[in-house]
């Protein structure tokens, strides 16, 4: 089994020198494009396509917005447009084209002909970002099950671009590596293998989530748009230290910390893989386990870059993956608006986004302007992740007699005790917060505990 296993890790003296690149993204324009979800203007896609790009450090030395009136079954362009780059990828010195759309296999390897350099699409980019950033025995299994479901369909590529020598997948190796076997029945076992044993993962994580579940603590999950900013507020909040850097998919392994809030009470903070426009099909799939994070968080702090040209279209991308999981706009209790970077606006720009959430009516939940990487604006969503947990929670008052410590260890295990009140004539009065599935709990262990309005 050792044999077929991938590798992530590798010696950084084994990496190759940067490959130069080009990155096209064939957009469709008109009428055909119609059905597109992506709302994005054309440079700004071809704009994220190449941070998609860097982020595995290559070195994109030309790129271009190619309009096109409808998809070529060959080679996804039009013959014109193929010889056009096939020049200027010869005159470059280019040896690997990044195509912002999801080719088949027919298209690919036609392409790959014609530039005579390798190619690799959308689909096949993001698999190697995420193959390269996965740290966690989890996160490697969810990324090679969708890797090995990508190539499974591209088998008459014979999986010469793949290698053990680099982190990633090795879309982008050289020839002379040692290949891993083409046999269908082989990569079907091995699929077959990672999903038995994510399985268990997902057992393990449900467990701890009936754990969490159990503990009197609120789970608070964040979610957003790939470089919104999620890690540097939750470094904010946690002072902890998760990788949080300017590129796509700084984090792919999920995050969990402890954090006090104002008036005492603690949450838990679940820090989740960013969410990008057209994230291939079988991603979402593998990653579902680590997505039931945020379906079971009892608050949701979407992070929106609201410095960003294309934050509504962002907006748009995250809004439609988490009704997809489970979590709409509609679900105001649970979902708070995080109106990140505010930092990187200007003072007339801050001060219309603070007027616009003000505006918004409190049932549809107000978002809350911040910038993780200076601390504004954190104190306020620390105060309305406090009002939404405790809207959703009942206060009750509990005398308890000076000898009934087992009681009061109860009320820890079973609540969360915001105040205690030490009476003269001896005994103790306890303010908890209680979850409202424990409600009828605690109040047949203390049948005359008193809701405090």
């Amino acid at each position: 089994m050792a044999d077929e296993r991938m590798t992530f890790g590798y010696d950084a003296s084994d990496r190759p020198a940067t490959m130069r690149a080009c990155v096209v993204g064939p957009y469709l324009t008109g009428r055909a494009g119609q059905g597109d979800l992506n709302l994005r203007a054309p440079a700004a896609r071809l704009e994220e396509a190449i941070g998609l790009a860097r982020a595995i450090d290559l070195d994109v030395v030309e790129s271009r917005a190619v309009a096109l009136a409808e998809v070529r079954p060959a080679t996804y362009l039009g013959k014109g447009k193929v010889e056009e780059l096939a020049t200027v990828l010869k005159a470059a010195d280019i040896g690997l084209v990044v195509m912002d759309c999801a080719l088949s296999p027919v298209q690919q390897r036609n392409l790959e002909k014609a530039f005579s350099a390798k190619v690799i699409d959308r689909t096949g980019l993001i698999l190697e970002i995420f193959g390269r950033r996965a740290r966690t025995r989890e996160g490697a299994l969810q990324v090679e099950l969708a890797h090995l479901a990508y190539q499974k369909s591209r088998l008459v590529r014979s999986w010469t671009h793949l290698e053990r020598q680099r982190g990633g997948f090795g879309f982008l190796g050289g020839p002379g590596e040692t290949q891993i076997e083409t046999d269908r029945r082989l990569i079907q076992e091995r699929m077959t293998r990672i999903e038995k044993d994510l399985e268990q993962v997902k057992r393990t994580r449900g467990l701890h989530r009936k754990k969490r579940r159990d503990a009197p603590y609120p789970v608070v999950a964040l979610v957003g748009y790939t470089n919104a900013g999620k890690s540097t507020l939750f470094n904010r909040m946690t002072q902890a230290e998760v990788p949080a850097e300017d590129m796509l998919f700084a984090t792919l392994d999920p995050t969990l910390r402890a954090v006090k809030l104002p008036h005492g009470a603690r949450i838990i903070l679940s820090d989740t893989v960013g969410f990008i426009s057209d994230l291939p099909t079988m991603l979402v799939s593998a990653f579902r386990a680590t997505l039931e994070e945020v379906v079971e968080a009892d608050v949701v702090l979407h992070v929106r870059d609201v410095s960003h040209e294309d934050t509504e279209a962002q907006n748009a991308d995250v809004e439609r993956i988490l009704s997809d999981l489970g979590v709409t706009p509609e679900d105001h209790r649970r979902l708070i608006e995080v109106w990140n970077k505010s930092d990187l606006l200007s003072a007339e720009r801050r001060a219309g986004l603070l007027q616009a959430a003000a505006s918004r009516h409190a049932e549809e939940g107000r978002p809350v302007l911040v910038s993780a990487l200076t601390g504004a604006g954190v104190d306020r969503l620390l105060a309305a992740i406090q009002t939404r947990v405790a809207s959703g929670r009942t206060m009750l008052e509990i005398e308890l007699a000076p000898e009934d410590g087992a009681g009061l260890a109860w009320l820890y295990e079973n609540g969360e005790v915001l105040r205690r009140t030490e009476r003269p004539e001896g005994g103790l009065v306890v303010s908890a917060r209680v979850s409202p599935e424990r409600v009828e709990r605690v109040l047949r262990r203390f049948p005359k505990a008193v809701k405090a309005v």
